[in-house]
């Protein structure tokens, strides 16, 4: 938990409460359903919880705004999002249903109503769309393009507004030359130099 506060600071006493919960939430849930690894599980805060929200520290998104997590696996980045920005709706998908499980479960514990979840696979998704797509390492960048640009509201052609930010660690260059897109690149450890963030990268793809 520390090291979240250590680069975000303005909480309210509600998402502070939620934060400090995760812990416990987790490590019960992984329990009955292992969603991760339990080398990973000590270090939550760092691994899960602050990578999740460094999209917070590039990104600002409006009240009312609708952000579907594609392969939300344990629900991250969706539930420190949902946290973090408690005016804005979350809907987490995974093709898992027991994930699925574990994100409604953690979801009710913590309180939000900001929150909505499906066991789906994306190319499913036909009666929404949404204003963003967030994903963390799920599938080359192409496919998640690709999977996302169907679900997408259609945005007016002067506005280059995100329609996917992605989490990526490792070497992307034949990733994104294989996509077919011009990402934004930023390296996490700008923003949270710790050793874990060296190789990890947000990418932000424009509508």
């Amino acid at each position: 938990m520390e090291i979240v506060l250590k680069y975000f600071s303005d909480f309210t006493d509600t998402q502070l409460q939620q934060l400090q919960a995760l812990s416990g939430l987790y490590q019960e849930w992984n329990e009955k359903i292992n969603v991760i690894s339990r080398k990973d599980i000590d270090a939550l805060y760092e691994k899960h919880v602050l990578h999740s929200l460094s999209i917070a520290a590039v990104a600002d998104f409006p009240n009312g705004m609708q952000i579907l997590d594609l392969g939300t696996g344990g629900g991250f980045p969706g539930i420190p999002l949902a946290i973090f920005f408690p005016e804005v709706q979350f809907h987490l998908v995974d093709s898992i249903g027991k994930k699925i499980k574990v994100v409604e479960g953690v979801s009710e514990a913590l309180g939000l109503k900001n929150v909505t979840f499906k066991h789906s696979r994306v190319e499913d998704i036909k009666d929404r769309k949404f204003d963003l797509v967030v994903s963390r390492a799920v599938a080359p960048l192409k496919d998640l393009w690709r999977w996302s640009k169907p679900v997408l509201k259609k945005a007016p052609a002067h506005e280059q507004q995100p329609g996917l930010i992605c989490l990526k660690g490792g070497d992307l260059t034949e990733e994104i030359a294989e996509s077919g897109v011009r990402p934004q690149l930023t390296n996490i450890y700008k923003l949270f130099p710790e050793e874990f963030f060296q190789e990890k990268h947000i990418v932000v793809v424009n509508k």
